[in-house]
């Protein structure tokens, strides 16, 4: 039978000749007293002590992404430049409605709030973006990434669920025109288009979409990302935009119902805020104004306003 000893710093198996150098006191047992052999259980402590390192190394990694913030410093949403469609409505016609390109003013307007995002950013700070895939949105995201420079990307993706409703598809201009009418009096949020999609049905997409957004943040600060010093751009359409803002503030639909379109190119903040143990985001004053939105844009529903300096 095969026969060994363990000396403080090594391990001998006679029989093989084998030495294991070992630098880790708890060792796995190495002979199997059944089948009274020790080849089938013969490891190479070097690699198991490296992989104790790795482990260590690993929990020590994740308890320091646990300290970090995973949240982006800000978040900015965009609504895309004037569109040909927002001009003159007989263009969806003969034009698919994802395909309306940007009119000459609407090219301006997206140059214009490059350079307003650009002026926000800070010299170290990099972005995150993501984008409808319809012309005018992508058109607008091209403008805005002339204006901030293409070294400050870490990531640009195109995601259809925050893509404009679906009125239909070859659209009867004055079929859509009484439609709207009627949708003004019955409620955006409710409303369904004959052939196309109620607000409700962009709401659903639209909160999956924030999921992956948080789950991608998540995963950059996993990766070692300063999530505090990155800002995500979001460049969408203008109720998807608002529907944006009703699901991550939890508007109610009466709230959601007196809310505004942002004006085209229009940039709005969401500013992280820190206050006692409390984490939010906060649009700024003026744009929560102009958009119509209720108070908790501010401080949000959750956080006790009396407890934040505690």
């Amino acid at each position: 039978m095969s026969c060994f000893r363990i000396t403080p710093l090594r391990l001998v198996i006679s029989r093989f000749n084998t030495k294991i150098t070992s630098c880790h006191p708890r060792l796995p047992h190495l002979y199997d007293a059944t089948h009274h052999t020790c080849r089938r259980h013969t490891i190479d402590a070097e690699q198991y002590c490296r992989q104790q390192e790795q482990q260590q190394a690993s929990r020590k990694t994740a308890q320091n992404s646990k300290s970090k913030s995973s949240r982006p410093k800000r978040i900015i949403l965009l609504r895309h430049g004037q569109s040909q469609g927002n001009v003159d409505e007989a263009a969806y016609v003969t034009c698919p409605d994802w395909k309306v390109p940007l009119t000459h003013l609407g090219r301006a307007q997206a140059s214009s709030a490059g350079k307003e995002i650009s002026q926000i950013l800070a010299d170290d700070e990099r972005v995150l973006i993501y984008h409808s895939p319809y012309k005018r949105t992508c058109e607008t995201m091209e403008a805005v990434c002339r204006e901030i420079g293409k070294d400050r990307l870490i990531s640009l993706r195109e995601e259809p669920r925050i893509s404009e409703q679906q009125f239909g598809n070859f659209q009867n201009v004055e079929e859509v025109r009484q439609a709207k009418s009627e949708r003004n009096n019955f409620g955006r949020f409710y409303y369904r288009f004959s052939s196309g999609e109620a607000g409700l049905d962009v709401y659903s997409r639209v909160s999956s979409f924030i999921s992956t957004l948080l789950r991608d943040c998540d995963q950059y600060n996993k990766a070692g990302y300063d999530l505090d010093s990155i800002t995500v751009v979001i460049i969408l359409h203008g109720l998807s935009l608002r529907l944006f803002l009703m699901r991550w503030f939890q508007f109610s639909v009466l709230e959601f119902e007196r809310s505004k379109n942002p004006d085209n190119a229009q940039v709005i903040r969401m500013e992280k805020r820190c206050g006692g143990n409390h984490r939010w985001y906060e649009i700024d004053l003026d744009d929560r104004n102009r958009l119509n939105l209720p108070d908790h844009c501010g401080i949000p529903k959750k956080v006790d306003i009396h407890n934040l300096n505690s």
